[in-house]
């Protein structure tokens, strides 16, 4: 992906989050805008850091992620056990070279205005992803060189290259009603098709997903009723609405949850808000692997962390342990790049432990090691994120005993994202959760250590490594997969060599939810050991939900 498309991308980010928070306050509204499950009505209601962005070309963060999962349809859809299945496209076949992908439709299915969706609709929604180059467009900008219709139920894509996790990658590709988009074009740089729909599409949907959009109010909430003529048919108690609410204040969450104005918190509570939330009759606490890690990302450009000694310093002191075991309760010590939860995670590595002496052994190797008291490494955290906090201050203490000096800055979402544009205004170190985009470990090479990703918030490290950029391009081009783990492996070896992050921890995705009257499909798996889909958002299909108002505890 070139400088302009790994541009809007990071503009595409600037209203968005997907895992650490955006500013958003407010409660953004309780339960009472739209009815409650006390009056009946059968509705999701999820905190998230922000409102999110519901353009398909556009968002790409995690509240987006599910907003978009529910009203629009792809081709595909992600199951638990890392695969995909049939969704709007019923078959498929592909080229012995791996360089065209042909989709056979499934007949009738419905946009919300009633109109029926064609391979045609399909074409628009992946030339309006690669023309404007936003949101997930990254995936595909480099791999898709033609899309066509070869009729109404039909649709052929040709590759530039082979691309091994190609099919996994069309979980993203969310099909828009194209007669729709083109009939509310407003003023734009796209040439005839003006700003392709993107001011409608702002607060209007043009899907054909299980939801529709009834109401966006920006800053506030995300509001979508059931759309009863959906191709895949309901069950009963299934949810009429759901509603993401844009905040992430404890005591916000707290009242709302203990009213039963909100079914699911967001992820960012911290340990002593979900004890709290824990202690609330009928409420539970879900917790996850989803393949998120919390990275403590090291910019490679930037004196001090550019030296790799002094980076590897770094993750030696970090204190691994009291992550995981105290500020993190229930996370996992990572190994890697990769969680253990994505397919393509290498067991070969060694999982990081605190070593001082190795910590002092490594400084010693290190270009400033004597001249520490002429550098302070700026680390930052995410206001909206309060226990990234306690990450960041343990780190200054475990410096200190080195004699690094470390100065921890909190930095609001929206100012960090504009502050790592530029390698030289991108701090020494920031912490910044991660989740995969598709169901393998590519997905993490892609857009955290490839180049096409650097300015964006998933790169902070600004690591451009030509040599490593050949070898994720090289593995994500093997079109069989058992021949790609080999090479994953490889990538992962290569990057802790660089040694361009602290991998804090494997989270545990944990979100409170109302336990006595929502059956979750995903806390139901989990409580039974089995395996949920890592793909962002997709835990969150709330069509497979039931909600049952008379269980709600008076």
């Amino acid at each position: 992906m070139g400088n302009l498309v790994k541009h809007k991308k990071l503009a595409a980010m600037i209203a968005l989050v997907f895992f650490t928070a955006v500013v958003l306050a407010g409660c953004g509204g309780g339960g009472d805008q739209e009815g409650t499950s006390q009056g009946g009505e059968r509705i999701i209601r999820i905190s998230e850091a922000n409102v999110p962005n519901i353009d398909p070309g556009v968002g790409s963060d995690y509240a987006s992620s599910i907003a978009l999962v529910n009203i629009y349809d792809t081709l595909v859809f992600p199951d638990h056990d890392g695969s995909v299945k049939p969704w709007v496209a019923t078959d498929w076949e592909t080229s012995s070279d791996g360089l065209t992908w042909t989709f056979n439709l499934r007949k009738g299915v419905k946009f919300h205005n009633g109109d029926e969706l064609t391979a045609e609709d399909v074409v628009f929604s992946m030339e309006r992803m690669l023309t404007m180059g936003e949101g997930y467009a990254y995936l595909f900008t480099e791999v898709v060189e033609d899309v066509k219709a070869l009729d109404d139920y039909t649709v052929q894509f040709k590759l530039k290259k082979p691309f091994g996790p190609f099919l996994q990658t069309l979980v993203r590709l969310y099909i828009l009603n194209k007669e729709q988009v083109v009939s509310n074009l407003g003023d734009g740089p796209y040439g005839e098709m003006g700003d392709y729909g993107k001011e409608w599409l702002i607060t209007n949907d043009a899907g054909s997903g299980p939801y529709m959009v009834k109401e966006l109010k920006k800053q506030e909430y995300l509001y979508a009723v059931k759309f009863d003529d959906y191709w895949g048919g309901w069950e009963e108690d299934a949810p009429e609405a759901f509603k993401i609410i844009g905040t992430t204040s404890p005591s916000t969450i707290r009242t709302l949850m203990t009213r039963r104005e909100l079914e699911i918190t967001d992820q960012w509570q911290t340990k002593e808000a979900l004890e709290a939330l824990d202690n609330i009759e009928g409420v539970e606490v879900n917790a996850a692997f989803t393949g998120t890690i919390l990275n403590i990302m090291l910019n490679t450009k930037k004196a001090p962390t550019d030296d790799v000694h002094f980076r590897k310093a770094l993750t030696y002191l970090f204190d691994y342990d009291t992550a995981v075991n105290s500020l993190f309760p229930g996370c996992k010590k990572t190994v890697g790049p990769i969680s253990e939860s994505l397919p393509g995670f290498s067991k070969d590595l060694t999982v990081f432990e605190q070593n001082l002496e190795k910590a002092k052994e490594e400084l010693a190797k290190s270009k400033y090691a004597g001249s520490l008291d002429q550098y302070t490494v700026e680390l930052a955290w995410i206001a909206e994120v309060p226990d990234e906090e306690k990450v960041a201050l343990m780190l200054q203490s475990n410096a200190q005993e080195l004699g690094i000096n470390v100065d921890v800055v909190k930095v609001p979402w929206l100012s960090f994202v504009d502050q790592i544009a530029k390698p030289e205004s991108t701090p020494n170190a920031s912490l910044v959760f991660v989740s995969p985009h598709y169901g393998e470990a590519g997905t993490i090479f892609e857009s955290r250590y490839h180049s096409k990703s650097t300015g964006t918030w998933e790169q902070c490290e600004w690591l451009q490594d030509k040599e490593l950029d050949a070898m994720i391009e090289d593995a994500i081009g093997t079109i069989n997969f058992e021949e790609r783990l080999p090479k994953y492996g490889a990538i992962q070896k290569k990057i802790v060599d660089l040694a361009p992050t602290i991998w804090a921890f494997d989270q545990a995705e944990k979100r409170a939810y109302q336990a006595d009257y929502v059956m979750w499909p995903a806390a139901e798996r989990i409580k039974k050991d089995e395996p949920v889909t890592p793909v962002m958002g997709y835990m969150f299909y709330f069509r497979d939900f039931k909600v049952y108002p008379d269980r709600i505890p008076q």
